[in-house]
This record gives C-alpha cells, structure tokens and sequence, in this order.
C-alpha cells in the first residue's frame, strides 16, 4: 500500500486525530496474532470513517468484511441512538478475538456481527443501509453493489476499500490476477452508474466513494 512516501505519511499520521485506547490495542492485537495484518483499516483510514460515519449520522450500517473489527468500531462512532451496524465476516477464526473487542466497546449493543458468506447472509438481513461499506473478497465486489444498492437509502453513502490495489490497476499490461480483473470491472461498473454519485480517493489502497442518488 506504499502509494505515498514514507514521509508524507508521517506527515499526515502526525497531523490526524489519534486512535483511541480501545483502537490502539486492536490494531496491536492484529498485528501480533493475526495474518496479513495489513487488512487492517489502521489509524489514518479509520479516522476518516469515522469521520463520515459521524457526518452521515446512520441508523443502519452495512459492513462486508469484518476481519478483527477496527473498522466496525470506527463506524460505529457515527451511528444514531437507535443505530445499528451489521458486520459480516466469513472468517469464523478471528471470531473470538473480534468479539472480545467488540464487548469491550461503547457500541457492543449496537453491533450484529455475522459469522458467513456475505452472499448469503446479505439478504437474510431485512433492512435499508445508510451506509454501506465493502471490504470483503475482490472478486464479489460487484456482486456486493448489485446486492445492497436498492437498499441503500437516498442520499445513504457505499465505500469500497482497495479499488486501487497496490496500482495495478493503472498497469499498462493487462493483469492477469483475477482481483485486479474484477476491481477494474467494478470501478468502471460504479463510474457510469447513474444511480450514484461518485469519488475515488487515494487513502491507502484507494477508497471509491458513492453517494446514492
């Protein structure tokens, strides 16, 4: 994910509100015991959803993909009263340690946290997303957007992680992995969507933003 030099990053950790206590001991605890820790949204991403998430003001919330719970955490800090985030993971090993995060929370009361295919248990949930966000298998991407956008409420917010995968999709050859492939296919999907609204920013891996018309 080195898009931006090693000191820009600095720069901008340093200039970025602070994880908190809670945060910080689940981003140590992932990269102590966890694999590919760097699945983890971490300190500057998940301020920034944290940031949207309490701009939007959501009652219901979508996550596909959970991994150790950080993001779910940081969405979290934006739900109303009455809110509730559904997370859905199909990694049932990281269960135990995603859980005990999520009980040491302010927000454990308000997190449905899934343990399955995303596919799957996706329409088993009977409710509509104000804000949705994808960070799950590559290649469901576009899946996952068919699935949720009827549901998502107008004006509600959908962001997909990684849509820059390490720049490959800017490669000049064509890929032959089939997640590079499939993020292409969504990103250009998204773009000439008329039902969104769309902004792809360059934060780590690449966040697609898209508002629902």
């Amino acid at each position: 994910m080195g898009l931006l030099s090693d000191d820009i990053e600095q720069y901008i950790n340093a200039h970025t509100e602070e994880e908190d206590d809670l945060l910080r001991q689940l981003n140590r605890e992932t990269h102590v015991r966890v694999l590919k820790p760097r699945m983890l949204s971490g300190g500057y991403q998940g301020r920034l959803l944290a940031m949207l998430s309490r701009l939007a003001k959501p009652r219901r919330i979508l996550e596909i993909g959970t991994f150790t719970g950080y993001s779910a955490l940081c969405l979290c800090e934006g739900l109303a009263a009455d809110g509730l985030l559904y997370t859905i993971d199909v990694n049932e090993e990281l269960e135990s340690l995603t859980r005990s995060f999520f009980e040491r929370s302010a927000f454990n009361s308000q997190i449905d946290y899934r343990i399955g295919k995303a596919l799957e248990v996706i329409p088993t949930i009977d409710d509509v997303f104000d804000f949705v966000f994808i960070d799950a298998d590559k290649s469901n991407y576009s899946a996952y957007f068919d699935l949720v956008i009827d549901r998502v409420s107008s004006g509600g917010l959908i962001i997909a992680d990684n849509v820059l995968w390490d720049g490959k999709v800017t490669d000049p050859v064509k890929p032959n992995d089939k997640d590079t492939r499939a993020l292409l296919t969504f990103n250009e999907k998204v773009h000439n969507d008329n039902r969104v609204r769309n902004v792809l920013l360059p934060v780590r891996d690449g966040l697609m933003l898209l508002e629902k018309i």
